[in-house]
């Protein structure tokens, strides 16, 4: 088993937990835009969408760059991959016990029919 910061994933699956945000996520996943371009789309105050940034920057899903007063988000993906990682590695736990149970099942109907 990988060895994951429970407090850093607590955090990215809390991010995503949030439909803004994760909408957010995939408008950044087609290129960085301004915090203005992210807020266009959504019907919330500025403030409201820089406390959307601010949970998804310290998720570390995001980045911010300044220039003057204008701030641009980029995705950073790793900890998107780190989460990838740990939801694969527990799917591939979930179905090696649930093929051990329908064969459990299906042992067991098998022998109730003869009986």
């Amino acid at each position: 088993m990988l060895n994951y910061s429970s407090r850093g994933l607590d955090r990215v699956f809390g991010a995503l937990a949030d439909p803004t945000r994760r909408r957010m996520l995939e408008r950044l996943s087609r290129g960085d835009c301004s915090v203005g371009e992210l807020a266009r789309p959504h019907r919330m105050s500025l403030p409201a969408i820089s406390q959307h940034l601010g949970i998804l920057e310290s998720a570390g899903l995001v980045g911010r760059r300044r220039r003057g007063r204008v701030h641009r988000m980029r995705m950073r993906p790793g900890r998107l991959l780190q989460a990838e990682s740990w939801i694969e590695e527990h799917r591939a736990a979930w179905e090696g016990r649930l093929d051990r149970l329908g064969k459990f099942l299906s042992e067991l109907q098998s022998k109730e029919e003869k009986l």
